[in-house]
Order: structure tokens, then C-alpha cells, then sequence
């Protein structure tokens, strides 16, 4: 597990947030090449802004996303800024996605995380899949 912590002149952070949301109307989109393609976009975002994803794991109808951001950022300017950018591509890339009236719903869900819970977070994203 890697440890990011955002170092400025006169602080040093690490924070974290758990993530989950979902399409609108909580449809199974996020499957096959969508599904792989938004997580290429998510990665591809986070990294423009500076933000590292601990833990990422994509279910047919919401997101689990564990992310480290610096202290500047609330998580609604994440979710703004992830969700935003990743709904603009993927109803251009992927045309049956336009028959929602968005990609995504409004709301989300976040979480804090400090260093010892952070393991319980990550083994819980990474066992989604295997969950019935």
C-alpha cells in the first residue's frame, strides 16, 4: 500500500476519501468496454490533477473509488471534476449511453479514511467483485 501524502510549504497532508457512486437510475452500463474504458479515464484525471486512486473497482451499476487528494480539494470538487469529465467522454465514445438523461446521478457517497482503516476500505473494494 503506498502512502501519499501532499507536502506544502508549511503543511503536510494525507487524506483520503471512499467513493461510491452510481449511473442514473442505478442502470448496468458500467460493463464490458465501458467499464474499461472509465477506468482508464478515471486514472487519466486523477493524475492530471494530482490526485493518486488507492483503490478502484467497478461494478455494472455504481463505482467504488479510493482517493488520495491534497488539502485544497473537498469531495464534491473530485466527484464534480471525475464525474463531469468522465460522463462527457463516454456518451461521445459509447452512443447508448445517451438514452440516459445523464450518466450519472447527482448524489454520491464519501467517507473519510485515516491510516488504520485504510486496509479495511481497500480489502472491501477489492472483494466487490467477488460478492453475489
Amino acid at each position: 500500500m503506498s502512502i501519499t501524502n501532499f507536502h506544502r510549504q508549511t503543511s503536510v497532508t494525507h487524506l483520503r476519501y471512499h467513493f461510491v457512486f452510481c449511473p442514473k437510475r442505478r442502470r448496468k452500463v458500467l460493463v464490458n468496454g465501458v467499464a474499461d474504458r472509465l477506468k482508464m479515464l478515471l486514472a487519466e484525471k486523477s493524475a492530471e490533477l494530482g490526485w493518486e486512486i488507492v483503490a478502484l473497482e467497478i461494478m455494472p451499476d455504481h463505482v467504488h473509488m479510493f482517493i488520495s487528494t491534497g488539502p485544497d480539494v473537498s469531495p464534491i470538487q473530485v466527484m464534480h471534476a471525475l464525474k463531469g469529465h468522465t460522463s462527457r467522454i463516454l456518451r461521445q465514445e459509447y452512443p447508448r449511453l445517451n438514452t440516459l438523461p445523464s450518466l450519472w446521478t447527482r448524489s454520491f457517497w464519501a467517507s473519510t479514511a485515516s491510516y488504520v482503516s485504510a486496509e479495511t476500505i481497500q480489502k472491501y473494494i477489492s472483494e466487490q467483485k467477488t460478492r453475489d
